[in-house]
């Protein structure tokens, strides 16, 4: 059994998820991709430490799919990603408890460091 944690990336970009996966991967976290909302939540995978998730996707965004865990009762310290940032966005994921929400191209600490202090439990930032 492995120490340590697993985060999920979801988003409809491949490339995204295969470059998020490789960094996160690199610092040590092992990982888990998804191409949509619902193949997560449908998928057998063990129970993710953090997730990274983009904003839009078609179906459910990132969003909503932090929103659902939460009333499902499994919420997951939750990073957005999006190519499409505003104000507005960073207050919705902030009013909702998101931990980070970074725009894309994101440099690849910002990323590290939002998943770290996702896992050390700490208070949302925009």
């Amino acid at each position: 059994m492995s120490l340590r944690p697993l985060v999920a990336i979801v988003d409809d970009d491949q490339s995204i998820r295969d470059a998020t996966s490789n960094l996160l991967q690199s610092a040590g976290f092992l990982t888990a991709t998804f191409a949509d909302a619902e193949s997560f939540l449908t998928s057998s995978e063990p129970r993710a430490a953090c997730l990274v998730a983009d904003m839009r996707m078609p179906g459910m965004s990132g969003l909503q799919l932090h929103q659902h865990l939460i009333a499902s009762g499994a919420s997951i310290p939750t990073v957005l990603i999006t190519a499409y940032p505003s104000d507005a966005t960073r207050l919705r994921a902030r009013e909702a408890g998101i931990l980070c929400c970074l725009a894309k191209p994101f440099a690849p600490d910002e990323l590290l460091e939002c998943v770290r202090g996702a896992l050390a439990g700490a208070t949302p930032k925009s």
